[in-house]
C-alpha cells in the first residue's frame, strides 16, 4: 500500500508528490516502483492488487482526500479575486507603460489561478470515483470471504482459499466450494485493479497537464443549437483533454447544460457558475432589503425577497452536500436560481455507474427545496447499497421545470407537458454520455411529477428500462401500453392513505357536489370507483396494465419514510431485482 490519504490538508500531511498545484500521480492503491515483482512477460505490467492491500483500503479517506482538493477552490478563487481588486486599486494613481505591463502580468497571474480551478474540481471526481468503485470491490470481498465462512472454508492473508481443517465438512458439498470462493476473490481484486489503473490514468494526466499546461486554444467549432445528445457526445469524444477544459473555464454556461457532454465536465462546469449565481443573488437580497414607502411595490418586494432567501438557502444547502466527502459524491449537472429556481443533482456518477434512478419531484418544488428532495433519492440509492452492495448505483435529482406553486396550476397539464422535452432530452443524455454497457435506467415521478413522467413518455419517448409512479394522480394515460415501455417494466404505488386517492376526475367531482345538494346526497359516497383520477386510470390500479408495489400507510409525502415497503419497492426495481 501506498499509504493512507489524508481526510483534509489540515490535519494530516498529503502522500509524496499530491501537494496543491500538483495531482498525485501515483496509482492509489499498488505498491510504489520496486516494492515488488513485475511479470517477466510483460515488465510493465502493472501490480495487481493484493488481497491484504484490497482488505486494508479505506474508501472514505480517498473521499476526503478528493474533497479536500475541491476545498481549495475557495482559497484560490479569493487570492484571484484579491489580485483582481489590486490591478483596480493601482488603475487611478499609476499610468504609462509600466502601469500597463504591471496590469496584464496581474491579469495574466490571476488567469493562471482561475485557470486551476476545474482541475481542483477533475482530481476530486479521480478520487471520489475511485473510491466508489473501491467499496463495491470492498462488498465483494467481503461476500466472498462470508461465502467461504458458509462453506467450512479459510482465507489466508494472501487470499488463497482451502479447507478449514478445524471444521467438519459433510460428504455432500454445503455452501460455496473452494473454486467458487477463489473466483470471487479474484472478481474483486479484478474490479480494484481496473478501479486503481483507471485513477492512476487520470491522476497522471493530471499531473502532466500541470508541467505543459492546463488549457489550449479554443475548438474550432460547437455543436449547432438544438443538436442532440449523441451528436453532442460525439463531438466532445473529438476534443483534446486540454480543448475540454479551456471549454469548461471560458464557456461554462454551454457546458454545463448541454445533454451528452459527460457527467464529470457538467459539473466542473456548474460548480464554476454557483459561485458566481450566489454572488448574482446576495447582490439582489441587497437590493431588495431597502424598503419603499407603503403600497403595493413594498408587498411585492416583500414577496420577491422571501423568495431570494428561500432561494438562497435551497442553494446553500445544496453547497453543502457538494462540499461533502460522505456518501456517494454529488455532481452539479444543471442550475438556474432564477424564478422558483431549478437544479438538476446526481448522487453517484451515473456515467459509470450500472444503475441510475432519475427521480421527478411534484407540486411546490423548487430550488429552496432541492436539499429535501435530494434526500429523498438518496434514500433510494442507500437502499440500493444496503440490499445489494456489491453493484454501484447512482441517482439523480431532476428538477428542471416548473413545478406547480398552487392546487389551481396543478389541476392541469400544462406545465408537465412543457417538462416533457427537457427530460426526454435528459434520459438521451444520460445514455450518450454513458460508460461501458448501457445502464439500467429508471426514471420516478412523485405526485404532479409522475405526470411529468408520464407525459413525457408519451408524447416524445423517454430513454428508460423502467417507470416508477408514486402517489400519482394519474400519468396522462389510460393503459402502460401508451407509455411506450413493456407494462412489466411500469410500475406504481399508492398509499391506502394518500390523499391523491381523492384527486377524481372533474366530471365525477361535480356530479358528487350536484347530488350533495339534493334529497338523493347520500347516494354520492356509495358512486362505483372506476378507478379514475384527475389525469387519468389510477396507475396503481390493475386495471392500469402495469405491476404494483405495496406501501405502508404513510401519506403523501411517506413513501421514503425508512421501514416503509415501498422504499424497497423502489430500490429493487432500480437494480431490477
Amino acid at each position: 500500500m501506498s499509504g493512507r490519504p489524508p481526510t483534509s490538508p489540515a490535519r494530516a500531511k498529503p502522500p509524496a508528490g499530491t501537494g496543491p498545484g500538483r495531482p498525485p500521480a501515483a496509482s492509489p492503491i499498488r505498491p510504489a516502483a520496486g516494492a515488488g515483482r513485475r511479470s517477466a512477460a510483460d515488465p510493465e505490467a502493472p501490480h495487481p492488487v493484493r488481497y491484504a492491500q484490497l482488505w486494508r483500503a479505506d474508501p472514505g479517506a480517498w473521499a476526503a482526500a478528493g474533497a479536500a482538493w475541491c476545498g481549495l477552490t475557495a482559497p484560490v478563487r479569493r487570492r484571484a479575486d484579491g489580485l483582481a481588486g489590486r490591478a483596480t486599486a493601482l488603475r487611478p494613481g499609476w499610468s504609462g507603460g509600466a502601469a500597463t505591463a504591471a496590469r496584464e502580468r496581474i491579469g495574466a497571474l490571476r488567469d493562471t489561478l482561475t485557470d486551476v480551478l476545474p482541475t481542483l474540481v477533475e482530481v476530486d471526481q479521480a478520487l471520489a470515483e475511485f473510491a466508489a468503485r473501491l467499496r463495491v470491490a470492498k462488498a465483494r470481498l467481503a461476500g466472498a470471504v462470508a461465502d467461504a465462512d458458509v462453506g467450512g472454508l479459510l482465507v489466508d492473508r494472501a487470499g488463497t482459499v482451502r479447507p478449514d481443517p478445524a471444521r467438519h465438512r459433510p460428504a455432500a458439498q454445503v455452501g460455496p466450494g473452494v473454486a467458487q470462493v477463489a473466483a470471487e476473490i479474484r472478481g474483486a481484486l479484478a474490479l480494484a485493479g481496473a478501479a486503481d489503473r483507471d485513477a492512476a490514468v487520470r491522476l497522471t494526466d493530471l499531473a502532466t497537464a500541470a508541467v505543459t499546461g492546463w488549457l489550449s486554444v479554443p475548438p474550432a467549432w460547437r455543436p449547432a443549437p438544438g443538436a442532440g445528445p449523441a451528436e453532442v457526445s460525439r463531438w466532445w469524444a473529438e476534443l483534446t483533454p486540454a480543448e475540454r477544459r479551456w471549454l469548461v473555464r471560458h464557456e461554462p454556461d454551454r457546458v454545463g447544460r448541454l445533454d451528452g457532454v459527460p457527467v464529470a465536465a457538467r459539473d466542473q462546469a456548474n460548480r464554476l457558475l454557483l459561485t458566481e449565481r450566489r454572488e448574482e443573488l446576495l447582490a439582489l437580497r441587497r437590493r431588495l432589503l431597502r424598503p419603499l414607502p407603503p403600497g403595493p411595490a413594498e408587498l411585492a418586494r416583500l414577496a420577491r425577497l422571501a423568495r431570494v432567501e428561500a432561494t438562497l438557502g435551497g442553494l446553500d444547502g445544496l453547497g453543502e452536500r457538494l462540499a461533502s466527502a460522505g456518501g456517494p459524491r454529488a455532481y452539479l449537472l444543471g442550475l438556474d436560481p432564477t424564478g422558483d429556481g431549478r437544479a438538476v443533482v446526481a448522487l453517484g456518477n451515473p456515467d459509470r455507474a450500472g444503475a441510475v434512478l432519475t427521480y421527478v419531484p411534484g407540486m411546490t418544488s423548487d430550488l429552496a427545496d432541492a436539499p429535501g428532495e435530494l434526500g429523498r433519492a438518496a434514500r433510494v440509492l442507500d437502499r440500493c447499497a444496503a440490499l445489494v452492495p456489491t453493484d454501484e448505483a447512482a441517482a439523480v435529482l431532476w428538477l428542471d421545470y416548473d413545478a406547480p406553486d398552487f392546487l389551481p396550476e396543478a389541476s392541469r397539464a400544462r406545465q408537465a407537458e412543457e417538462a416533457g422535452p427537457a427530460l426526454h432530452r435528459f434520459q438521451e443524455g444520460l445514455r450518450a454520455s454513458h460508460e461501458g454497457p448501457p445502464a439500467r435506467q429508471t426514471v420516478l415521478g412523485h405526485s404532479y411529477g409522475s405526470l411529468v413522467v408520464g407525459t413525457a413518455a408519451r408524447d416524445h419517448g423517454l430513454s428508460a428500462d423502467a417507470l416508477v409512479f408514486v402517489g400519482s394522480p394519474g400519468v396522462g394515460v389510460d393503459r402502460a401500453t401508451e407509455l411506450r415501455l413493456p407494462p412489466g417494466q411500469v410500475w406504481a404505488a399508492t398509499a391506502p392513505d394518500d390523499v391523491i386517492r381523492l384527486a377524481r376526475p372533474p366530471a365525477e367531482l361535480a356530479g358528487r357536489a350536484v347530488l350533495a345538494g339534493t334529497p338523493l346526497g347520500p347516494l354520492a359516497a356509495v358512486l362505483p370507483d372506476d378507478h379514475e383520477l384527475w389525469f387519468g386510470r389510477d396507475p396503481a390500479d390493475p386495471s392500469f396494465g402495469g405491476r404494483r408495489f405495496p406501501s405502508g400507510r404513510r401519506g403523501h409525502t411517506g413513501y421514503w419514510d425508512p421501514g416503509n415497503p415501498a422504499l424497497d419497492g423502489m430500490a429493487r426495481i432500480v437494480l431490477g431485482r
